[in-house]
């Protein structure tokens, strides 16, 4: 089951994906990582489903990655007495602390946090932003806004504030229990929902002490504003399209995304490309011409995954939407553009050993033209220095840890395989060349080039490389 494409396929499941039989099928099509949505799961949902992907995994004898997404603070406005209200641009419109039903001159804003965070001239938005306000002056308990944006506002409709930092915590009491019945389950993965600066992402660490790794969702303005912070951080980005796109301007996203992308690449993070990637596809069994452009885009780029949602997880035709991110994916890395263009966004290298040993693992075998990059290694750094640098040459990942197999299942490029050790050079460079000559890596008289640490077993201690070749003895079953 190697995928033939280097950049990884995360699918979200849901309802029209959540039997084992359409998991295989979604698995078989490309998916490389799983994403369980906790804004619509319960906890025995979850684990019946990381069960079933657990179960493929032993049949089909290759690591799959379990992402977990944490839902946030969901802010919402409360109920109206009539259900909703028509508001008329320019009209005055009350935020407050009262929770009576409101009517068309106020609304319960049931986050005392919010109201006192709020500020002149800051813009409330409602239902995705069909509805603008902006706020003109504020109370210890209310605010009072002006319409910008008319619109029907309804009972319970989302809150964005694209202008407001809000002094709370990311994780809410039900991200808490979300969280811990996840680390209990052994996910690899947990993202976490409308970070605004990295403290959020420190407190979510410190209750997984590397239990799972952490991937920071860039939805927020106030995300932008420390990027480069949260993504120190962070063990992985996301680039979430759908809520950032609420937030702010539509036309800088893209801007964004790029700038997002590269800055993961410079810091060695993988970054994950998210949201209405092939939206039409959750009702029609082909895509647009500009959704698959927009893959291809994200593909180009180097980004190290792409995502999809409501298309995997509640559409018509998941499979056939996994099939055909893959088959665009796979077209993009066979074009003459895709690798020059990958080269020319390679980040200016850290002065460490392991940096060092990455960039020259890159030239040599591009030089000699080696059929794999084998990086040994025990918690995946040594495979992530190797991913970040964009070798054209394949990357195989050997382990001893099962963990660091489904985490690099994220990865660029990066085929994890799960094996015991290395004893001594002799034993790396020797069951080097039999698994690459067992999964097709390389055939007799090729070569390979291997990456490790010594002494063996030493996380972070990457400072070594050897040239090896297949030979007879290497023809193993």
């Amino acid at each position: 089951m190697r995928r033939l494409r280097r950049v990884k396929i995360l699918a979200t499941l849901g309802p029209a994906s959540e039997t084992r039989p359409v998991l295989a099928k979604l698995f078989e099509a490309g998916a490389d990582v799983f994403r369980i949505n906790m804004s619509h799961a319960s906890h025995d949902a979850m684990r019946e489903r990381i069960r079933m992907i657990r179960s493929l995994e032993a049949q089909y004898n290759r690591s799959i990655g379990i992402l977990v997404d944490l839902q946030g603070p969901k802010l919402r406005v409360g109920t109206f007495a009539q259900g909703g209200v028509d508001l008329v641009k320019g009209a005055e419109f009350w935020l407050d602390s009262n929770p009576e039903p409101g009517d068309i001159h106020r609304v319960f804003l049931p986050h005392p946090e919010i109201l006192r965070a709020l500020r002149p001239d800051h813009f409330v938005l409602i239902d995705d932003g069909k509805v603008k306000l902006q706020i003109v002056s504020c109370e210890p308990e209310r605010s009072m806004a002006r319409v910008v944006v008319a619109g029907r506002i309804s009972n319970r409709k989302g809150v964005s504030l694209p202008d407001t930092e809000i002094p709370t915590s990311a994780m809410t009491p039900k991200d808490r229990s979300d969280l811990d019945a996840a680390l209990n389950e052994g996910v690899d993965w947990v993202a976490v929902s409308f970070v605004q600066r990295p403290e959020d992402v420190a407190e979510v660490k410190k209750i997984a002490r590397g239990r799972a790794l952490i991937l920071s969702k860039i939805e927020k303005p106030q995300a932008i504003a420390r990027l480069e912070e949260i993504v120190e951080i962070s063990d992985a980005i996301m680039v979430a399209r759908g809520d950032l796109g609420v937030e702010m301007p539509l036309q800088q996203v893209p801007g964004l995304q790029k700038r997002i992308v590269r800055l993961a690449r410079k810091l060695g993070k993988p970054v994950v490309v998210a949201t209405q990637m092939l939206e039409s596809m959750i009702n029609s069994p082909v895509p647009t011409r500009a959704e698959v452009s927009d893959v291809a885009n994200a593909v180009f780029e180097g980004a190290d995954a792409i995502m999809l949602s409501a298309e995997s997880a509640a559409g018509q035709y998941p499979v056939e939407a996994i099939s055909t991110m893959d088959s665009i994916a796979r077209e993009v890395e066979s074009d003459s553009n895709y690798l020059p263009l990958i080269a020319s966004l390679r980040a200016v290298p850290e002065p460490t050993g392991a940096d060092a040993i990455a960039v020259a693992a890159r030239d040599v075998a591009e030089t000699l033209d080696v059929k794999a990059i084998v990086g040994w290694t025990a918690s995946g750094s040594t495979a992530l220095r190797i991913a970040r640098e964009r070798p054209r040459t394949q990357i195989l990942a050997l382990t001893p840890n099962i963990e660091t197999a489904r985490r690099l299942a994220l990865v660029w490029g990066t085929h994890a395989v799960i094996t015991q050790d290395a004893r001594d050079v002799a034993d790396m460079s020797d069951r080097a060349c039999q698994i690459c000559f067992r999964d097709d890596f390389a055939k007799e008289s090729e070569r390979i080039l291997i990456v490790a640490g010594v002494p063996f077993g030493t996380p972070g201690a990457t400072n070594m490389m050897r040239i090896s070749y297949i030979g007879p003895e290497n023809d193993v079953p």
